[in-house]
């Protein structure tokens, strides 16, 4: 999927630049190929600009950053949070936290990457199809955080009473951090 990235060299314009020059990374595909290698976890600082320091990021801080590294040199890559109904066959390691909580899926929020026409998925190493999105909209990297989380939890709430009627937000959102937690082990 790097190869469907713009590529540019790197110039100290702006937070994510410095950031990316001084760990060594020069141009824009090698600064996404390094993000894209790196494990998959949350960091303590949960910020797109902390994930080279802490060698670790989650689809949002990973294509926060270069979605802000793209921005800060004029180039339009967008930052896009789509919800898909996350399974145990398109995301591989919570199958067994869905079936614990007698779940076979769940929607679940993931940040992607958008150039021209092109999609990029750059969570992990050899990513070779990407979900289908219920929904997605072009969010900021600023917006990581906390409208991500706003936008996810207003998915639910509309989705919830007709797709699993009885449950609760919480417990929902309980089967959901026991997904995220077993993508980092």
């Amino acid at each position: 999927m790097l190869d469907l990235l713009p590529d540019f060299p790197l110039h100290p314009r702006g937070p994510a630049a410095a950031t990316c020059l001084a760990h060594g990374l020069r141009d824009y595909r090698s600064a996404a190929a390094h993000v894209a290698a790196l494990p998959y976890g949350r960091g303590l600082a949960r910020d797109d600009l902390a994930i080279l320091d802490e060698r670790r990021g989650t689809c949002s801080t990973k294509h926060a950053l270069l979605a802000r590294l793209a921005a800060e040199h004029h180039v339009p890559v967008a930052l896009i949070l789509g919800i898909y109904l996350m399974d145990g066959s398109n995301t591989p390691g919570v199958g067994d936290a869905l079936a614990a909580h007698g779940l076979t899926a769940l929607p679940e929020a993931h940040c992607v990457l958008r150039w021209r026409a092109h999609t990029i998925d750059l969570t992990r190493p050899n990513i070779t199809a990407l979900p289908t999105f219920l929904h997605d909209q072009p969010i900021s990297p600023d917006d990581i955080v906390h409208r991500k989380l706003e936008i996810h939890r207003q998915f639910l709430t509309t989705w919830l009473p007709t797709h699993l009627p009885g449950w609760t937000l919480e417990s929902l959102w309980r089967a959901r951090e026991a997904c995220i937690a077993a993508l980092a082990d």
